[in-house]
């Protein structure tokens, strides 16, 4: 008899009713997210209430697309893991800057698709350094991800940044009843309930605080059934030297932390990451951004609070996300249905994002447990990361004093820790020591210490 070769997990395509139950729970943990950096940008531009709405569904459909594009794949294109894709928070100061000073969103645009340009050409160059990634580095940054996450899950549960109510306890009691929804659903429940607990978590939580007062629908009326981005809707895209600059500057730095996401995925799907895979990814990036700049939307990359519910749910499917990218497709068309998903309270994605972010840290946490620590430097080599990586986030300000391009890369504790974990790790685990040769061989996985721990990364050294 014929035997079938089975499908690995990433690849299997479930029933289409958990397709679409799946995938609007990864559209729900990153919606707010999504929104956030047109939101952001467009309000620093002063920008009418009609544009700002422009702005938003262009977002949502390219986010879309974006995600297609990384979990479906086509030729060289796409990681094809479930990678769920938005807007970078790194280009957010760079782009008001730009907007703001004389260029407004023509020059942003300008700047954006020849980023998006420039990661299309580096992606193979960076695909080459992921021997610098062994397990030391990528626990590390994992962990990192989720730790500079948790910050967020933090402001949505207190009421959002900005809030009038910010930190009442309404939302705090609000924000921890869907935590234990969603934590009550995980132990509890039948295995498919339990791998949707995020959903129905955010379902409870939002009958809950519709008669409470926590909810307002009233932009769903004023929102437009039918909504489509032409190219380049604010004029055509102008090129300026000091635009084009800072923005590739982002581009190093969102290339960084998506082949951290790419990583941790890879570690919770059991699909490794390989050179050309994590060329595929980058790549998928730089053409999404290229889109972004052509139809009126931003730089795009790998969304790390996605990572933390693939780690959660333990669903593995790209076909999930997906499924994801086509419900974005559908909300960045349908302006009225955006806004139905708007209107979910802050307080109740604090409370899902709480397990979310939480689980992207374990995660790390798991990777480190893999690396020996005995006689070695790593134990610095992760403390130091750690602590750079989150500076940024505990002292927000901590930067401010410094140039722009080195707030860019500094600022993003993803950015900084990662960076900083290969330079320890080459430091001590690869550079000759004082009497001349490499540090000693260790036991354990390869992030121990010598040439193995750039070399054979995620091996075991026997």
């Amino acid at each position: 008899m014929a035997t079938t070769t089975p499908v690995h997990p990433v690849d299997e395509v479930p029933p289409v009713r958990q397709l679409a139950a799946f995938g609007l729970q990864h559209v729900l943990a990153m919606y707010a997210g999504a929104v956030a950096v047109p939101l952001i940008v467009g309000g620093a531009m002063k920008l009418s209430p009609a544009d700002l709405a422009y702005l938003i569904t262009a977002d949502l459909l390219i986010c879309g697309i974006a995600t297609l594009i990384q979990c479906v794949g086509f030729w060289r294109f796409g990681v094809r893991l479930p990678i769920m894709q938005g807007c970078t928070f790194a280009a957010v100061s760079p782009m008001v800057l730009i907007g703001t000073t004389g260029g407004g969103l023509p020059a942003i645009y300008g700047s954006v698709i020849v980023a998006g340009l420039a990661i299309v050409l580096l992606a193979p160059v960076f695909g080459r350094l992921l021997r610098f990634f062994p397990p030391l580095v990528t626990g590390t940054v994992i962990l990192i991800i989720g730790i500079s996450l948790l910050p967020v899950a933090g402001n949505w549960a207190a009421g959002g940044a900005g809030a009038a109510d910010f930190g009442e306890p309404k939302n705090l009691a609000l924000a921890g009843f869907v935590l234990a929804v969603v934590l009550g659903v995980q132990r509890f429940a039948p295995p498919f309930l339990s791998r949707i607990a995020v959903l129905i978590g955010i379902a409870v939580g939002l009958a809950v605080a519709v008669p409470f007062g926590f909810t307002d629908f009233g932009g769903v009326g004023d929102s437009d059934w039918l909504g489509i981005s032409t190219p380049f809707h604010f004029g055509a895209p102008t090129f300026h030297a000091s635009a084009i600059i800072s923005m590739l500057v982002v581009a190093l730095v969102t290339m960084t932390e998506t082949t951290g996401d790419l990583i941790a995925v890879g570690e919770m799907t059991d699909r490794r990451i390989e050179p050309r895979t994590l060329s595929d990814g980058l790549r998928a990036d730089g053409l999404s951004t290229v889109l972004g700049g052509v139809f009126n939307t931003f730089p795009y990359t790998a969304y790390a609070q996605n990572v933390g519910l693939v780690g959660m749910t333990r669903v593995r499917s790209r076909w999930v996300v997906a499924a994801a990218g086509g419900i974005l497709v559908l909300l960045g068309l349908l302006p009225k249905l955006g806004a139905v998903v708007a209107a979910i309270p802050a307080p109740v994605l604090g409370g899902a994002g709480l397990v979310m972010f939480g689980t992207v840290a374990a995660s790390g946490l798991r990777t480190l447990a893999r690396v020996d620590f005995e006689d070695n430097h790593n134990l610095t080599v992760v403390a130091v990361s750690v602590a750079v990586g989150v500076l940024p986030v505990g002292v927000p300000a901590v930067y401010e004093q410094f140039p722009d391009w080195f707030q860019t890369v500094m600022n993003s504790g993803i950015s900084a820790g990662c960076l900083t974990a290969i330079v320890l790790n080459l430091l001590f685990n690869h550079l000759p020591s004082r009497g001349g040769s490499a540090a000693p061989e260790t036991k354990g996985l390869a992030g121990g210490s010598g040439e193995d721990a750039v070399e054979k990364p995620r091996e075991e050294v026997v």
